[in-house]
């Protein structure tokens, strides 16, 4: 489907500089919302301003920030509160489908690497990506990957956090997304450069230092592992 079918809009919301994405079809008027939290009641009149129906909700990972739970104290509405508005299906990567029990049912999705979403035509592919956490995923829809915070502008996620692995995350980096064609715009989970809000796998090829490492012992010691 042409390009000009793609709808894609990024948002950020919440005391964390989270970045929310609605991804669908302009043809079809259907819409996935990644990482849903923060402020749900924004999100759902944002797809309904542009005349988009929510009918996929898509999780990079399953941190409180992005899907919704109790985290330093705060109450962050997420994927529940956002399900009792819109009836749409959970996709998820199976390493943490568990962690959303309390949505457990015909609501969940357990995907896989490789696993393609079509929304009105508009493709998107599931990238499985684990480092940050077991599950982390990534969805690259024509030219753009939507990295969640397994790559960020300059850096990459956090290792050092229950459920991390570095060694997996150095995969993820070099094995999997700088394979990626360097036109590849990549827009990251939060808003963690200073207001750049997007950039791309052939600038972050040469320019983020967590990919410049010729083998994973040499990341290890610099995440201060080795």
């Amino acid at each position: 489907m042409a390009e000009s079918s793609l709808y894609l809009k990024q948002v950020e919301l919440g005391q964390m500089a989270n970045y929310v994405y609605l991804i669908g079809s302009t043809k079809t008027k259907e819409v996935a919302v990644v990482d849903p939290a923060w402020e749900i009641d924004r999100i759902v009149e944002l797809a309904q301003a542009d005349g988009m129906k929510i009918t996929h909700i898509l999780v990079t990972h399953t941190h409180p920030d992005h899907v919704g739970g109790k985290l330093f104290g705060l109450e962050i509405p997420g994927i529940e509160e956002l399900l009792k508005k819109v009836d749409a299906k959970v996709v998820i990567n199976e390493a943490e489908a568990d962690r959303l029990i309390p949505l457990s049912g015909s609501n969940i999705v357990r995907a896989g690497n490789g696993h393609t979403l079509n929304l009105g035509g508009v493709a998107i592919t599931l990238i499985h990506t684990p480092g940050h956490t077991p599950g982390s995923q990534c969805f690259l829809v024509q030219d753009r990957l939507v990295s969640g915070d397994t790559l960020f502008i300059g850096s990459c996620g956090r290792v050092d956090l229950p459920g991390s692995n570095p060694e997996q995350m150095y995969e993820s980096l070099v094995n999997r997304l700088m394979k990626l064609d360097d036109k590849t715009v990549v827009l990251p989970g939060h808003n963690y450069a200073g207001g750049r809000t997007s950039t791309t796998i052939g600038d972050e090829r040469r320019q983020n230092p967590y990919v410049q490492f010729r083998s994973v012992s040499e990341f290890l010691r610099a995440m201060g592992y080795g």
